[in-house]
């Protein structure tokens, strides 16, 4: 009689896999979260490393998905958010999204003067589309976005109706609060409190491009 032999080893493919995690990077919310904290010398921020920082050991960083727009009316402030896109974008993890600045037309209440200022587009608009794609797709099983951007619920009400185990981090950038984001979050994480991490994430002086150019930090950062 012909024996059968089973295998008692039962794989657990979930056991071994660390949790994947996408950072999303509201960047102008960051950033004069960053300029009302004073705390300009941390502009020079290697966005992978400094997000990678928060990772505990059973999770791997997908990626860092940076969400912004060039300003057309500062040709020095341009040249800096240049450079600072660059120096990032050499490393394979972080991905740049870009929308628009459109010029808007605004009348004082008191004095009934029109001047021109410039308003970002499509920030809002691109991460939430990203965020839900990358859920939808099952491209991570954490999202942590940093915002404080309320706008931003919609998305995060639709994933957790959508997967409700996915879990949603807030990391609120410096001097930057959301009662009603903290809510709708699985935890949320106050990036005041986390002065070293900005410190310890520095970008080097310089750093040079796949085509040997190089990048140096704005002298205005320093």
């Amino acid at each position: 009689m012909q024996r059968a032999f089973f295998s008692t080893k039962i794989e657990h493919p979930m056991e071994t896999r660390k949790q994947r995690v996408i950072f999303y990077v509201d960047g102008f919310n960051f950033y004069f979260g960053m300029k009302q904290k004073k705390w300009r010398k941390y502009y020079w921020l290697d966005m992978v490393a400094f997000c990678s920082s928060f990772l505990r050991p059973h999770q791997e960083l997908i990626e860092v998905n940076y969400f912004s727009a060039v300003p057309n009316n500062n040709k020095g402030k341009k040249e800096r958010q240049d450079l600072f896109f660059s120096a990032n974008r050499t490393n394979e993890k972080f991905n740049l999204y870009l929308g628009k600045f459109l010029e808007k037309k605004i009348t004082h209440h008191e004095c009934g003067k029109e001047f021109t200022t410039f308003e970002e587009k499509e920030t809002d608009v691109h991460i939430a589309t990203n965020m839900i794609k990358d859920v939808v797709l099952d491209r991570c099983d954490m999202s942590i976005l940093i915002t404080a951007d309320s706008d931003l619920i919609p998305p995060l009400d639709f994933i957790k109706e959508y997967k409700p185990l996915h879990k949603i981090i807030s990391y609120f950038p410096p001097a930057r609060y959301s009662s009603a984001l903290a809510s709708t979050s699985n935890a949320v994480i106050k990036l005041d409190n986390h002065e070293a991490r900005f410190k310890a994430a520095q970008l080097p002086d310089e750093v040079e491009l796949p085509n040997k150019y190089v990048l140096k930090r704005p002298k205005h950062w320093s």
